[in-house]
């Protein structure tokens, strides 16, 4: 009979990569809440912030920094020894 302690389960990624993947989740859900808000109260009067800096560039722009840093992180390699 096997011992069931000697099986040590092993993680897919290192420690760091699930930091970097942590790191990346945080960078888009701050892009999403930089994209909020800019409504408007009344539906017969528009609102120009909608099309402000940076809900039009800064905003997707940190996003799909975020979603890099989550490949990044998911393609990492782990050290081999």
């Amino acid at each position: 009979m096997k011992n069931n302690s000697e099986h040590k389960q092993e993680f897919l990624f290192e420690k760091v990569n699930y930091k970097i993947l942590l790191i990346g989740i945080t960078v888009i859900a701050l892009g999403f809440i930089l994209m909020s808000g800019g409504g408007s109260e009344d539906p017969n009067v528009f609102n120009e912030d909608v099309f402000n800096f940076r809900r039009i560039r800064l905003a997707p722009t940190t996003v799909l920094i975020g979603f890099g840093i989550t490949i990044y992180a998911i393609l990492k390699n782990p050290k081999k020894t």
